[in-house]
């Protein structure tokens, strides 16, 4: 789940985080097997494999878990796996993008569609929403990658569009197409990344109270729990007290 506050992605309340634990392991073996069958299966000479073990391992995903999702794709599994996106509105009119990636897309659409149904939303055409967010790569640094001046000299030189720091840490922006490019160089000069992942960055948010906040994240919780649903992304923004309430 993401949106937008202070912190440029809102991570959920631990106790959601760990009940998502062994969905989240799910889903990215999902996404390493079909990375591995799009390209090589060597994730040092596959971008999109590379990025995808990068993000799983930030989540603490065994190497076993990895390897054994890179395996299933020499193997010949994940060859019916289609990528799909929803676009749709939450509470308070909340723009929302799914992206999943399914074997029945008959049975995604129509999970999809009953969960906004059920929950306060409606499911839109594609592109209904789609141009309130930009395409981006995200990097993220803990705090003690640097101090925030460091780490945006850094994050320019290495071709990146911007950096928000905070007490949490470091979140650095750049183009999609340059995700693989700009990691690798921000690694250079700072070591390992938490993450570095494509994004859909909100160019228009919608300001929620604790009611709507609270709504949403009810149906950002049902989208999560299907197995077809790789990453739900909201265009969301909520003040920090309304975030601790939830």
């Amino acid at each position: 789940m993401a949106g937008h506050s202070k912190w440029a992605n809102i991570q959920h309340r631990k106790g959601r985080q760990d009940k998502l634990r062994s969905k989240l392991f799910s889903k990215f073996s999902k996404e390493i097997t079909v990375a591995a069958k799009m390209g090589d299966p060597d994730p040092e000479k596959n971008p999109r494999l590379r990025l995808a073990v990068k993000e799983a391992k930030s989540q603490s995903m065994p190497k076993d878990n990895i390897d054994r999702a890179i395996k299933k794709a020499i193997g010949g599994e994940g060859d019916d796996y289609e990528e799909i996106r929803y676009e749709g509105y939450g509470p308070n009119g909340v723009a929302i993008i799914v992206e999943t990636m399914t074997d029945n897309r008959n049975r995604t659409a129509s999970t999809v569609r009953s969960t906004f149904t059920k929950n306060g939303g409606n499911l839109g055409e594609t592109g209904s929403v789609g141009f309130m967010f930009d395409r981006k790569g995200q990097i993220t640094y803990g705090a003690d990658a640097g101090d925030a001046d460091t780490v945006m000299e850094a994050a320019i030189e290495a071709g990146a569009e911007d950096c928000e720091s905070s007490e949490e840490g470091h979140s650095i922006l750049c183009e999609d197409t340059d995700l693989n490019e700009v990691s690798t160089a921000l690694e250079t000069a700072l070591g390992e990344s938490d993450s570095a992942k494509l994004i859909w960055q909100p160019n228009i948010s919608t300001e929620m109270d604790l009611e709507g906040m609270t709504k949403l994240m009810r149906l950002i919780d049902a989208l999560e729990d299907d197995d077809d649903i790789q990453r739900v992304t909201a265009n969301f923004e909520a003040s920090d007290e309304v975030m601790e309430q939830l």
